[in-house]
């Protein structure tokens, strides 16, 4: 958390806005996952371009360069023209002449990391080992069930890897396996290609709800204009542990998987 649909919330939400934007300079706070890596006046002067996302990192097209934001377990953007002075957990203020992006991050396990294009080899240690993009075109069904074949983890543990299909974190990994029937311990090379589709098309219409409510906020998560997600109200299963099925009635189990809890229906999930 912040998963694929919080990460691309944000990036709709000030995108457009800080587009062709003069940067007159970034200041860091305390360190970040990652540093930097560059001196920060070497962004001054330079022009935002626009802004992309790959999986759950944001990549803001400079002028001369790349800037990767990536949000970590806790992290939120804020862009606006008058932000208060910067606050205990703000560690990275890129200031415009068209506004301010922060970077609000209470465990500081997200980061700002420079490079000199997505060739760049710190662009490529970040981005290289991200699978397919679950909303775009090379998500295809043939593809996923080829490509899960060749793993031997539960599903579940598969979804979060990243390096099948990037983006569907804990919250919505379990939500796709519910809609799809789909027990989160099953093996992934054991699924069949039936079974393989229906996660595909499960994975793509989650998501896709998750960005119509503007992600889920559980905790903190805000978009840039400091608005909140509203997916947690509409989850089948995710964090309801004890409650009854919103299909069968059965009460919803938990259990880790990889130090994350998995949420999920014994009776509508027997696959």
């Amino acid at each position: 958390m912040p998963e694929l649909p919080e990460v691309e919330v944000t990036r709709q939400s000030f995108a457009a806005a800080i587009a062709g934007a003069r940067i007159s300079a970034l200041r860091m706070g305390l360190p970040l996952r990652w540093p930097l890596g560059v001196d920060p006046a070497v962004l001054a002067g330079q022009t935002v371009l626009g802004v992309r996302r790959r999986g759950k990192y944001l990549l803001m097209d400079l002028s001369d360069g790349l800037l990767l934001w990536h949000l970590g377990m806790s992290g939120s953007l804020r862009f606006d023209a008058a932000l208060p002075p910067p606050g205990k957990h703000d560690h990275a203020d890129l200031l415009t002449n068209l506004g301010t992006l922060r970077l609000h991050d209470p465990r500081r396990f997200g980061a700002v990391v420079f490079a000199a294009s997505e060739d760049d080899v710190v662009a490529v240690k970040l981005l290289g080992g991200l699978g397919v993009e679950p909303l775009g075109p090379g998500f295809a069904p043939v593809a996923f069930h080829a490509a899960l074949k060749k793993r031997r983890a539960p599903i579940k543990q598969v979804l979060l890897a990243g390096d099948v299909v990037v983006g569907v974190g804990n919250i919505y990994a379990s939500e796709a396996l519910f809609a799809a029937g789909i027990r989160p311990t099953r093996r992934a090379h054991l699924l069949t290609r039936p079974q393989a589709a229906r996660l595909h098309t499960a994975v793509r219409e989650v998501l896709s709800r998750a960005l119509a409510l503007g992600g889920s906020t559980l905790k903190d998560f805000k978009n840039a204009h400091g608005e909140s997600g509203y997916f947690q109200l509409d989850a089948m299963v995710y964090d309801r542990a004890g409650l009854p099925c919103r299909v069968c009635g059965t009460a919803i189990k938990a259990l880790r998987q990889g130090q994350r809890s998995t949420f999920y229906c014994p009776h509508c999930q027997k696959a």
